[in-house]
């Protein structure tokens, strides 16, 4: 209820604004991913400011996919200052990594809506000068960056770790009137402290909400290899190949059972990263392979696997396909 400072990625008002007084963040419903009503985002905003009852040339909205039921807020504070973020997001269908191929040219004007969104409201009662509050907006996007990659969400487009989907905003808002200045939102200060403690924690918080990924949901072997191709399907091929006599709905069955299984979670993990330390340029090919067949050696010696009491012929040829998977991911 005062003069606010305001840094967003809105589409409409937004860049730096010091006349705002209000912001949201708007589900899109299904039927207007097509053809919104407006004819365009920013005529889309247009109309939903008229909708909400808000001033027109003083409003900025983020529009996204995700459940407003699913929102996580999140409140850090030290001292005098005081920071909350508001965030909704989804990276199961369109997450990415920073320098993928991308998914659409604009060009006019022209582009193509892409569902899947991290949204963010960063509130900081404190009175931030512009460069702080632009500051802000890095240190919060690391911070998302940051809960993705201890997620370990992939990509959609690519065989890295998500750092964000295609489509995400953010608006910073700083408190002109608060009597407490603070100069800088970096990583080094205590603003900088919190805004990374309340986005990485709403972050999560809105992810597990809106899709159900969570770290439990990530301790399985078919959601750490999925990155870099193998899907279940693929193990069905190698244990027909291999002459398993079960039927798929049974191996696939076992597959899912062990998936879990915290030693294959643990091989597929190391192997996994290893492959990204290659991509990235930081270890020889020949390391890679070296060290990748010693894990899975190593695994091949333990004790027989847990099989609820129901045999142990479909899980032999589950480990097996397995050990081949992640052998020849790294060979190739």
């Amino acid at each position: 209820p005062g003069p606010r400072r305001v840094v967003s990625t809105a589409r409409l008002n937004g860049g730096y604004r010091e006349d705002l007084q209000a912001v949201f963040n708007y589900q899109v419903a299904e039927h207007y991913t097509e053809k919104l009503p407006g004819g365009s985002v920013e005529g889309y905003l247009a109309y939903l400011i008229d909708k909400l009852g808000l001033p027109q040339g003083r409003t900025a909205g983020l529009l996204t996919a995700a459940s407003m039921e699913n929102a996580a807020i999140k409140t850090a504070s030290f001292r005098e200052l005081e920071v909350t973020a508001i965030i909704t997001g989804g990276v199961d269908v369109n997450g990415g990594r920073a320098g993928d191929p991308a998914r659409y040219y604009e060009l006019n004007g022209q582009w193509t809506y892409l569902g899947g969104t991290i949204n963010i409201l960063l509130f900081i009662d404190g009175n931030l000068p512009p460069h702080a509050l632009v500051r802000a907006i890095v240190t919060a996007t690391e911070a998302k960056s940051a809960a993705l990659q201890e997620l370990m969400a992939p990509s959609r487009y690519s065989r890295g770790i998500a750092t964000g989907s295609g489509t995400d905003q953010i608006i910073a808002v700083s408190n002109i009137e608060s009597p407490h200045r603070f100069s800088d939102a970096g990583k080094h200060s205590k603003l900088g402290e919190l805004i990374g403690k309340v986005v990485k924690e709403a972050t999560k918080e809105a992810l597990e909400k809106q899709t159900g990924l969570n770290p439990r949901r990530q301790r399985n072997f078919l959601a750490r290899l999925e990155r870099y191709g193998v899907r279940p399907e693929d193990f069905w091929r190698q244990a027909q190949e291999d002459g398993l006599a079960f039927d798929r709905d049974t191996y696939l069955e076992y597959l899912h059972h062990l998936a879990g299984d915290e030693r294959l979670v643990a091989l597929a993990a190391a192997s996994v990263h290893l492959l990204d330390e290659h991509e990235w340029g930081l270890l020889p090919a020949v390391t890679v392979i070296e060290t990748g067949e010693k894990f899975i050696k190593s695994c091949t010696s333990t004790p027989t696997w847990s099989s609820s009491g129901q045999g142990q012929e479909p899980i032999t040829y589950v480990i097996k396909a397995f050990m081949r998977a992640v052998t020849e991911l790294i060979k190739n």
